[in-house]
């Protein structure tokens, strides 16, 4: 895969993360539908933040999601923004989610070389199977 570095005018950068994070306890609330409105929620906001989600699943326990960011505004400022808004926004659109979806502050988050970036795109677009 080629390299396709970005610039910030004064940082050139290809900085990818693997990140994954889930409801507390696991709880198995992320289905049809809100598992697509999250998607459509996680590129709205990637968007407005200036990044790009290069590969995504939703399970219903877990999320997965390989992001590209700039490194001076942060993957941890990119991962709070993301939760906090879809987390508001689901609660506003779903009344049973409430209650239903207690949110975590932890995430699991993992640089992604170049070398790498084939093997972890396959492995997120390989979890829908998986949990199935």
């Amino acid at each position: 895969m080629s390299r396709k570095a970005e610039s910030n005018h004064n940082i050139v950068f290809d900085c990818k993360y693997h990140v994954v994070f889930c409801p507390k306890y696991r709880k198995k609330v992320l289905k049809e539908p809100i598992d697509t409105r999250l998607k459509s929620l996680f590129l709205e906001k990637s968007k407005a933040l200036n990044t790009e989600i290069v590969e995504m699943e939703i399970m219903p326990d877990h999320v997965h999601l390989l992001i590209k960011c700039d490194p001076q505004f942060g993957i941890h400022k990119v991962v709070k923004h993301l939760k906090g808004y879809t987390s508001r926004v689901l609660r506003l659109e779903f009344n049973h989610l409430k209650s239903r979806l207690p949110s975590l502050s932890s995430y699991f988050v993992a640089t992604v070389g170049t070398v790498q970036l084939d093997v972890i795109k396959k492995y997120i677009e390989s979890q829908k199977e998986r949990g199935e």
